[in-house]
């Protein structure tokens, strides 16, 4: 008797073992079936969320027009924003070879105040073309200086808008770039070209004078042509600075309180 419950006993505990072992084998597939669907949902919100980043970047792309429009801010002395040029001239721009290998000297008087200045047609023969056509057409007589920036290493005084508001001329566009720097440094004196974001075919009648050095980040175009520099007179420009800006506009950024205009631009 005592034997025969001690065998019982025996096989009920190997049947316990085995019950045991394989309740452990179902843990452990169930765990890892589990494991299985996590890594197969973390693989699969990753696939959706690089989807969703994709589309979303790519749907809120803003429109060229926009684009340049928000680099016309602090970022970027720059014309408002026009579409893409195609990369030839228009026909009533002047030709390149009318200025190439020339150096034009003359007066810009702003506020009755001069500024000698020197337009290098060696280094931007396209650029210094146009000034040139554009002083002897007398187009700059009574515009206006209308933006000018104030922050530390931005200091530009930006003048020849034709409606004085800022708007480039779209039937006057031009391009390419010409010698512009390659480490985004505008030393103070320099004269350079605005134009649209961009565009490097967006050049206008609008320039700008740097007052101090300055650092301007190059847009997906490239940098901005400098056509030439303040030989004597900056002082003019460094005084209507010191007056501020506009109340109203940004701090370092906007209309001169010192209304500036453009009494003639002469050039020989």
């Amino acid at each position: 008797m005592a034997a025969s419950s001690r065998s019982a006993r025996e096989a009920k505990r190997r049947i316990q073992q085995m019950e045991a072992k394989r309740e452990l084998r179902r843990d452990q597939e169930q765990r890892r079936k589990r494991d299985n669907l996590i890594a197969a949902g973390a693989g699969t919100a990753a696939v959706v969320l690089a989807v969703v980043l994709q589309l979303t970047a790519f749907a809120g792309n803003p429109t060229e027009d926009e684009f340049a429009a928000t680099e016309a801010g602090l970022t970027n002395p720059s014309a408002s924003a026009s579409p893409s040029a195609p990369a030839t001239n228009g026909p009533n721009i002047p030709a390149a070879d009318t200025a190439a290998g020339k150096t034009f000297t003359g007066d810009l008087v702003l506020n009755g105040k001069p500024l000698g200045v020197e337009l290098n047609g060696t280094a931007a023969p396209q650029a210094a073309a146009v000034f040139k056509s554009l002083s002897d057409e007398g187009f700059y007589n009574g515009k206006s200086c209308h933006r000018l920036t104030t922050s530390d290493a931005f200091g530009v005084l930006q003048c020849g808008s034709a409606n004085g508001d800022g708007q480039g001329d779209p039937n006057y566009t031009w391009g390419p770039l010409e010698n512009t720097p390659a480490d985004n440094s505008y030393p103070a004196g320099t004269i350079a070209v605005a134009r649209s974001g961009n565009n490097a075919y967006g050049n206008g009648t609008q320039f700008f004078i740097v007052y101090k050095d300055t650092n301007i980040p190059a847009d997906s175009a490239g940098g901005y042509t400098v056509v030439g520099k303040v030989t004597s007179g900056l002082d003019v420009v460094t005084g209507i600075a010191a007056a501020g800006i506009t109340p109203g506009s940004s701090d370092t950024d906007g209309a001169p309180v010192q209304a500036v205009t453009i009494d003639s631009f002469s050039l020989k």
